[in-house]
């Protein structure tokens, strides 16, 4: 099992995730080419050697037609509110770049966390939400690099410490305003975070997206075999190193994280309007949803409606409860859970494809083959013999056995 471990004791920003990522790769400049071969408009990457703080890492930066953000000469006054970029904007340009349509997906799914933010800050529709130009190719570009990543490691768990988020002001196009900047905070909204004794913003609304997308869980590192360590770099200078390090590890021994339990009651829905909430809550990022019968007020018979999902997915289910039953209210409760590693390799038997699915850790060993595959099979042999269709003589078997005569 690959995990990832994010330590973000000097917050987190698109860059820093970027170089932090890039360092785990054996041919870095390989990988900087293949993003550049994207096709981000006006958009280049480079790499450099960084030293903070007596360590060296690495730090990315981002041209726009050849001129780093901060110095383009677009970037003025009179010129921030007539050069911008809606959310449909980002849309076409993104589903223009030579991607997969899951790292399109990703590189989405951050934005309208950013755009929903900057909705709920400035009090306007998220259509009405816009990006300078500039600065915006410089997010596409750092949200891309590290969708792109993320894909070619493909950690099977992604941790993060808790962030640091800095304290003080930070100044922007509205005026100054406090560490964490508005829209941050609310993208940060259920991760643990705290502020400190250094003044400025260690967490962007890039970098705190991009958490929130990734991340499965935050707290404390695992128990990690470290194969890889990788240090990205920030612009500026604190007493502190100021970097994001990652943490790459074949194998995690201690599966725990912490999730949410939701819970609603319901007394006036029927079976079909509760199944199909369901299954829009596993839409919405759960990872289990079940129903208990329970009594309620007026001696009426109820349903307990629960689902289990990780923190960074609350908002979404919070809302999918609301939105598709008939509740008024949405409990929550943190647990925790342990869970097997996982993983699933398919296998050509002399009856067909199948999948089978493993689980090991603590000691324990278990392997199952998928039941649609089962279920196909025994179709296939009821038309094949012209008997009715049964899966029961396969059902004894955990493993290959049963198919492979």
């Amino acid at each position: 099992m690959r995990a990832l471990f994010l330590d973000c004791g000097m917050g987190a920003a698109g860059d820093m995730l970027t170089a932090a990522l890039l360092e785990l790769f054996p041919d870095p400049d390989a990988i900087l080419e293949e993003l550049n071969a994207i096709g981000i408009p006006h958009v280049k990457y480079s790499r450099s050697d960084a030293l903070k703080c007596g360590i060296t890492g690495t730090h990315v930066s981002v041209q726009i037609d050849g001129f780093p953000e901060e110095s383009h000469p677009h970037i003025h006054d009179e010129e921030r509110h007539h050069s911008h970029h809606s959310l449909a904007d980002i849309e076409a340009i993104v589903r223009a770049l030579c991607i997969s349509d899951k790292i399109q997906n990703d590189i989405l799914a951050v934005y309208r966390l950013i755009a929903e933010a900057e909705s709920r800050v400035h009090g306007r529709p998220v259509s009405e939400v816009h990006f300078h130009e500039v600065g915006a190719l410089d997010a596409i570009a750092d949200v891309t690099a590290v969708c792109v990543l993320m894909e070619r490691l493909a950690p099977d768990q992604i941790v993060a410490s808790p962030v640091h988020v800095g304290s003080g002001t930070v100044r922007c196009a509205h005026g100054i305003l406090p560490v964490p900047a508005p829209a941050t905070a609310l993208i940060l909204e259920g991760i643990p975070v705290y502020g400190g004794e250094i003044s400025g913003e260690l967490c962007t609304p890039t970098g705190a997206a991009l958490l929130r997308h990734f991340v499965h869980s935050f707290g404390k590192m695992p128990v990690m075999r470290i194969t890889k360590i990788g240090y990205g770099m920030g612009t500026k200078d604190f007493q502190q190193a100021n970097c994001v390090r990652a943490m790459l590890s074949d194998s995690v021994q201690n599966n725990m994280d912490t999730m949410l339990e939701l819970s609603v009651n319901i007394d006036d829905m029927t079976a079909e309007q509760i199944g199909f909430a369901a299954e829009r809550l596993f839409e919405a990022g759960a990872v289990e949803v079940y129903t208990i019968p329970i009594g309620m007020k007026k001696s009426r018979p109820g349903t307990l409606l629960r689902a289990i999902c990780p923190i960074r997915k609350r908002e979404s289910v919070v809302r999918t409860f609301f939105q598709h039953t008939s509740t008024l209210g949405v409990r929550e409760v943190e647990t925790r859970r342990y869970v097997l590693n996982r993983h699933v390799e398919e296998h050509c038997t002399s009856l067909g494809s199948v999948h089978l699915k493993r689980a090991e850790g603590y000691g324990v060993t278990r392997e199952k083959i998928e039941y649609d595959d089962l279920a196909q099979i025994a179709g296939l042999l009821s038309t094949l013999f012209r008997t009715k269709p049964s899966i029961e003589p396969f059902l004894q078997y955990s493993g290959l056995e049963a198919l492979c005569f």
